[in-house]
């Protein structure tokens, strides 16, 4: 007799784009596995989309922390498998059957990533249409395998999966608001002690990047000093890592000062990393600050 499938529940978490929720909740309705519960995770009833009472909301705290640890608490633990996708990741129509099948295959796994057809973070963005035609062509000859292809020290939070069991107790950190810079980092690291933390290409998607409704220049700029020091501090962040990404972050933004991009405000994440800095020099680890920035 075959063994059911692990019941994987999808925790959608945002803020002001109700548009990129719908195209999720789409997307989701298209699995050929459908998730055992959906939960759309808001700060507010405007954030909701038109075709949100067909599936599971919880309103509560604005900040990425604190909306996930809302639809955690709304899962209560109702579920196998515990997946957070970004609103604007699109996953191949396998993506829920292969993440349960993944986990089911690799009982010593607590967390994973998959893999990306595509990532906008770091361009203009991926348009909708470009992501579906992605993933229209993966699904059509999917290439994924069931293998672990390297252990990871954290997850990525635009498609991080995890065994419920291995996250009882464990939260995200609500000291770091808003847009919670490393949170992602920081829960994966809480996880690990109960299993491991992979990369596997068993499941895939698409994450868009959309730059509406994000973090300002300066409160980012800001988050990318203090929340890997507090992370460093606290014992979720390998001194290495967080040296690693804040020295790239801030020589990238001071680089590109003068020629930026045009998505990203990197005047703004100059006088961030600086206010940073000061409040470093005067020992002042507070990433909950950027609300005042």
């Amino acid at each position: 007799m075959t063994k059911a499938l692990p019941r994987v529940a999808v925790i959608l978490a945002s803020t002001g784009r109700p548009e990129s929720l719908a195209a999720g909740i789409e997307a989701l309705a298209a699995q050929t596995l459908p998730p055992s519960r959906i939960i759309l995770s808001v700060a507010s009833p405007a954030d909701l989309p038109t075709g949100a009472a067909k599936v599971e909301s919880v309103i509560g705290p604005k900040g990425l922390p604190a909306q996930r640890n809302s639809g955690l608490r709304h899962l209560a633990g109702d579920a196998d498998v515990t997946v957070f996708f970004d609103d604007d990741y699109v996953p191949s129509r396998h993506c829920i059957k292969q993440i349960a099948a993944f986990f089911q295959a690799h009982p010593g796994v607590a967390g994973a990533n998959g893999h990306l057809l595509g990532d906008g973070i770091n361009s203009a963005g991926i348009d909708l249409a470009q992501a579906q035609a992605l993933i229209a062509t993966y699904d059509a000859a999917p290439t994924g395998t069931f293998a672990i292809l390297c252990d990871l020290e954290g997850l990525y939070g635009c498609n991080m999966a995890y065994r419920t069991s291995a996250t009882q107790g464990i939260w995200f950190d609500e000291r770091l608001k808003l847009y919670g810079w490393q949170e992602d980092i920081d829960f994966a690291v809480q996880v690990s002690a109960r299993g491991r933390i992979v990369k596997t290409n068993a499941f895939a998607g698409v994450h868009q990047g959309v730059k509406g409704a994000r973090a300002s220049g300066v409160r980012l700029g800001y988050s990318q000093i203090i929340n890997p020091l507090y992370l460093r501090n606290k014992g979720t962040m390998s001194t290495g890592f967080a040296l690693r990404i804040l020295t790239r972050n801030v020589l990238a933004n001071h680089a590109k000062a003068f020629w930026p991009e045009p998505w990203v405000d990197r005047i703004g994440r100059v006088k961030g990393n600086w206010i940073g800095f000061l409040d470093v020099l005067r020992g002042r680890l507070t990433p909950e600050r950027i609300e005042a920035l």
